[in-house]
């Protein structure tokens, strides 16, 4: 019988993948046509973070036979086919969102689809605020971002990856633990693990001066070893983050700062919404729960509600 390996799928291409064996090898692998058949309702049935089995054909080349049951994983839905899946990546300790206010601008409703997913399969999620050398000219609308987001229960750190401020006191937080990284394009992800990691071979860009949006430098998620112990995962820029098996009837469970207003509405089985004496709503108009978070989850209530059917 042919032996079987285990490894760490540590980049993904789409057709190969390149692996880490559990001895600290290197392979590059394919996957075997079964795999691809049980991963239908996904883009890629195997993703970065995966603990994998394979083995080595008759013609020596690496193929990937089986995927080890996931702990957790980030996943989202296609931006181009809604009945399919993306999973960003698996087996995560902490996920990182990399987001600024300004060149370019992330936005509320991104963030929040972000958390929400981060939520639902129990990944603790951290907001990076980069370029802060810029969100500093702006006080008011920086005021306004931390004060949401730390009504909302999140960590909300600084930094200005390109200038190193605030990248010591991270590197302390990612030692250990494989952390994702992700964002939109241009927010600087890519700087920002070059900066954590010196020698991580990172392709960086610029913003575009003309859409001012950014460039994309990572056109497939990468896991980098730190020389601190642990993983970093940067992921590819993504544009939107659309909801993925979370019914309308659940989505208020993921927003923590609804939860803690909800126990005081008059319905068990308030929507937020409409009904009379609801808490949630009172807390809004109080400002025990920033508007823009209100918002956004009425925004996901309405324009997810085709892809919930």
């Amino acid at each position: 019988m042919e032996r079987e390996y285990t490894a760490t799928v540590v980049q993904s291409t789409g057709s190969w993948y390149r692996l880490r064996s559990d001895s600290g090898e290197w392979v590059e692998a394919r996957i075997r046509g079964k795999l691809r058949l049980r991963g239908s309702r996904s883009t890629s049935p195997v993703v970065v973070g995966d603990r994998v089995d394979y083995r080595f054909d008759a013609r020596g080349e690496a193929v990937i036979t089986d995927i080890r049951p996931r702990r957790n994983y980030i996943i989202r839905r296609s931006p181009n086919l809604s009945k399919e899946s993306h999973i960003i990546a698996a087996n995560i300790d902490q996920a990182f969102l990399v987001v600024s206010l300004f060149s370019p601008s992330t936005s509320y409703e991104f963030i929040d689809r972000f958390l929400v997913t981060c939520e639902a399969y129990r990944i603790p999620a951290t907001i990076l605020l980069n370029k802060i050398d810029l969100a500093r000219t702006r006080p008011q609308e920086l005021g306004e971002f931390l004060e949401t987001y730390s009504l909302a229960g999140y960590r909300v750190l600084t930094l200005s990856a390109a200038d190193g401020e605030g990248v010591e006191g991270l590197r302390e937080l990612l030692a250990g633990r494989t952390t994702l990284l992700s964002g939109n394009s241009g927010v600087g992800k890519s700087t920002l693990v070059a900066a954590l990691e010196p020698g991580a071979d990172v392709r960086t860009g610029a913003v575009s001066e003309f859409h001012h949006k950014g460039k994309h430098t990572t056109t497939f998620s990468q896991m980098y070893p730190l020389s601190d112990g642990g993983f970093l995962i940067d992921t590819p820029g993504i544009k939107g983050f659309g909801l993925l098996d979370i019914g309308a009837d659940e989505l208020a469970r993921y927003f923590p700062d609804l939860m803690r207003f909800a126990p005081g509405c008059q319905f068990y089985n308030c929507t937020h919404v409409h009904e009379p004496g609801c808490a949630v709503q009172q807390a809004v108009r109080e400002g025990g729960i920033a508007f823009r978070r209100y918002e956004s989850y009425l925004k996901m209530l309405d324009e997810d509600e085709k892809y919930r059917k």
